[in-house]
């Protein structure tokens, strides 16, 4: 025991507790706590005003705020008979609600505003639409009224002046929806020309939507508006408490948005977007003072309509009204606000709510880890058929149900590929996995007859997706393991078979690789409905995961020759990704082994997670993701072959599975960088603290306003940091048998706690110097693994062990230092 003597200075100076003193402290990981501290949750300041807004601070709830605007004069009309031609038009449809509608030029002529002409040569120009006079008509100008979905940026207004087309006006970077534009000299006409050379790029297309062109200089009276911000994306009902209005019935029109740079008159695609509505919510004030709680519904058929709950960070509030509302509200008056606020609905994340924690040294994890949390929160709240996607999503069966939602605006349904992350996040801060488990056992209950599980309930439980079944199967074991409910299991198991014996062997080929394409999936999309046909890296990858989780839920349930049979088919998978599409030009694995070259975040990450990879293999894989970093993350695709984007296009959700691979592949240095760099950029970036969707090229909301800024399956940095970093995890359902597995970095201390069934599990450790110390205190009744760095003297419980090993204990509390 020489070895021994010669080290026992230090390792009673350990011992003492000197070097595990950071992680010994009290915590005071409650300062990071993002939600609010109450559901009724108020504006923070008032962004903005224009028009005529007296004391916007009355919003704030500072005495009143009043909004005034006169009424608007009668718009200038054609003469009776006038037409309208254009280079084209979109044919007519349904529009989103179902109703018919044209897209026809004459829509610009007919003094109807609801009503527009629409192009139909997307993203291509010049787009003519041609005004003629039934009578000649004296014009200053004309004014244009386009559409939010997107306005004519630049374009020129040409007259017919003594038999002769010239340009009276050019406009170049509108932004306006109603724009009027004053001529050169005025002339006295019967045609008018409007070419359009751009418009603007939105989600609805880049399109020329007119709605009118008036015969003259409209200069309608400035429409008031204040703009509130409420500091970070909430989720809820808006309320507006109104201390009186003039007596006709004023107009007040709500629009929300999570990002500034999307806030409009329209909101950022909520409910009323996808069903052909306006886009904002209305309101009628009455005379007498009331308190109005947004709700979905209107005030009369379809007239002065709103849609409820809304996800947002800020609000517009304008005295306005839809021409179509008339005459029940009216877009002039005077309205009195004492008060703008919220009542917020998803679960509200206190301090005395969380059953699990995390905190370190360093202060920018513990706020995206907190900022994560809350971001999951927003999207824990009941499924109620009036707050959920329209596109077929509600459903009876989780009807009244507490559900992990994927985003706070939209698509607000639960898609158990988001519950793959939020899932974990939610098992790891809050709750016991009901929220999950509701969404799993939907699921599974709506199972196709040829075994196939649908994503989520939008399209009445039929969206195709190629993968999801797969992340059915891994959420249904993490389920199982983060809760112990083996119930679940047994009663799903028939589900688990018919997926992983009927379907998916149908999409199987000959090389024993899953095959997007065979029986009848081609037009099947995945979590990006990402074009990629053929044997995909990815959907075999995880078809390993899904196996190997498979198996595990067969064990819990009395099944080990079907764990056996599944094991072995997974090995046969991996095999077969290893032969036909490891790429040894690139050292790492193809995308698809159809297409053009390309090599994908999604299927190296997932490779190295399910074994596929040996360890040089993962080190090079990795190094290929890495070695396209950008400022916000690292992007989904090594080049734009795919997609047009794919080398800038940054998705936290395939994100999560390289972070947890490059921690278990020893390179916990490049995971936390690669989380200060893709969190940091959400955290710094309007509007701050929750988590994208998606990234796009320079940093951007990647699809614009349809981005969901707060999304669920975005989250992976909580069980990248507790599971990875902290290093505690489970090994076996309820934490039965656990693993804590620090991988610290340049991290000098962490601790923690995470929510078993038989109570907190709580890790903390430090590194200082050569010395490491790690303290674990798990419930009774569980055993586990320790793992920590190798050294020149391991102590277990004060005792000198020979090897850093994993170390096998059973519950209570245990101490391991190491001097290094």
């Amino acid at each position: 025991m020489k070895w021994l003597r010669a080290f026992l200075p230090v390792a009673v100076l350990v011992a003492s507790g000197v070097a595990a003193a950071p992680a010994t402290a009290a915590p005071g990981w409650q300062k990071y706590v993002v939600a609010p501290a109450s559901r009724d949750v108020r504006p923070v300041k008032v962004l903005s005003t224009s028009g005529d807004v007296a004391n916007p601070n009355g919003l704030l709830g500072r005495g009143v705020a009043t909004f005034k605007r006169q009424a608007p004069p009668p718009k200038p009309v054609w003469p009776a008979g006038s037409t309208a031609a254009a280079s084209s038009f979109h044919a007519p449809n349904n529009g989103g609600n179902g109703q018919p509608r044209t897209y026809d030029p004459g829509n610009a002529v007919d003094g109807n505003t609801e009503t527009f002409w629409n192009d139909d040569t997307i993203g291509a120009y010049p787009d003519v639409l041609t005004i003629t006079a039934a009578a000649p008509v004296a014009l200053p100008g004309v004014t244009l009224l386009s559409n939010v979905d997107g306005v004519p940026q630049d374009f020129t207004v040409e007259v017919l002046d003594a038999g002769v087309w010239r340009v009276a006006a050019s406009v170049t970077g509108n932004t306006a929806v109603q724009r009027a534009v004053t001529f050169d000299r005025p002339v006295t006409t019967t045609q008018v020309r409007i070419t359009v050379t751009k418009d603007q790029n939105t989600p609805s297309g880049e399109f020329s939507r007119v709605a009118e062109v008036w015969p003259g200089v409209v200069a309608d009276p400035p429409v008031p508006v204040a703009v509130l911000d409420f500091g970070k994306v909430v989720a809820g009902y808006p309320k507006i408490a109104f201390a009186g209005a003039s007596a006709n019935r004023p107009g007040i029109r709500l629009s929300f948005s999570e990002t500034q740079q999307y806030l409009s008159e329209r909101s950022d695609f909520t409910r009323s977007d996808f069903s052909g509505g306006p886009g904002s919510d209305q309101y009628a004030v009455p005379a007498t003072p009331t308190v109005w709680r947004d709700t979905k519904g209107c005030l009369s058929g379809n007239q002065v309509c709103a849609d409820g709950l809304h996800g947002f960070r800020y609000l517009r509030i304008s005295l306005d009204a839809l021409a179509s509302d008339a005459p029940l509200a009216q877009a002039s008056g005077e309205v009195r606000i004492s008060g703008v606020s919220l009542d917020f609905t998803p679960f509200l994340g206190t301090p005395s709510t969380y059953r699990g924690w995390f905190e370190s040294s360093d202060e920018d994890l513990n706020k995206y880890w907190y900022a994560a949390s809350y971001t999951n929160e927003l999207g824990m709240d009941t499924f109620r058929e009036s707050d959920v996607d329209p596109r077929g999503a509600f459903s009876p069966t989780l009807d009244g149900k507490l559900v992990l939602h994927d985003g706070a605006k939209r698509d607000r349904d639960p898609y158990v590929g988001d519950v793959a992350v939020s899932g974990l996040t939610q098992y790891l801060t809050h709750q016991d996995g009901t929220a999950a488990k509701n969404v799993l056992a939907d699921l599974a209950d709506h199972q196709r007859a040829d075994g196939w599980i649908p994503p989520a309930s939008i399209n009445n439980y039929t969206l195709p997706l190629f993968d999801y079944p797969l992340w059915w199967v891994t959420s249904s074991w993490d389920y199982v393991l983060y809760t112990g409910d083996t119930a679940y299991a047994a009663s799903y198991y028939p589900h688990l078979v018919k997926t992983l014996d009927t379907w998916y062997p149908s999409v199987t080929d000959s090389r024993g690789l899953l095959a997007k394409g065979l029986n009848g999936t081609g037009g099947y999309g995945d979590y990006a409905f990402l074009p990629r046909t053929g044997e995909v890296t990815y959907y075999n990858a995880l078809y390993v995961r899904a196996l190997q989780g498979a198996a595990g839920l067969a064990r819990a349930t009395g099944h080990a020759a079907d764990a056996d049979r599944w094991l072995s088919r997974a090995s046969g998978v991996a095999a077969a990704v290893n032969q036909y599409l490891w790429d040894p030009a690139a050292a790492a694995y193809l995308d698809s082994a159809t297409g053009a070259v390309r090599h994908g975040q999604d299927g190296n990450s997932h490779a190295i997670l399910a074994g596929i990879a040996s360890p040089s293999q993962a080190t090079s894989a990795l190094a290929r993701l890495a070695a396209g970093a950008l400022p916000y993350g690292n992007p989904f695709m090594d080049n734009d072959t795919l997609v047009g984007d794919g080398t800038k296009r940054v998705y936290a959700f395939t994100s999560f599975p390289e972070l947890q691979a490059r921690f278990r592949s020893g390179q916990a240095a490049s995971a936390i960088d690669q989380i200060k760099r893709m969190y940091g950029w959400m955290a710094t970036h309007d509007p701050g603290i929750t988590a994208w969707e998606g990234i796009g090229e320079g940093g951007s909301h990647y699809e614009q306003g349809y981005t969901s800024a707060a999304h669920g399956w975005s989250t992976g940095v909580v069980p990248a940091l507790t599971n990875e970093l902290l290093g505690v995890s489970p090994t076996s359902p309820g934490f039965a048998t656990w693993k804590v597995a620090p991988n610290p970095g340049g991290v000098s201390w962490a601790r923690g706690a995470v929510p078993t069934p038989k109570g907190a599990l709580s890790a903390s450790w430090s590194q200082q110097g050569p010395v490491f110390s790690l303290t674990v205190t798990a419930p009774h009744g569980t055993s586990g693994s320790l793992v920590v760095p190798g050294g020149r003297l391991v102590l277990l419980d004060g005792r000198a062990v020979r090897s850093a090993g994993p170390l096998t204990v059973s519950g209570g509390t245990h101490t391991v230092l190491v001097l290094r």
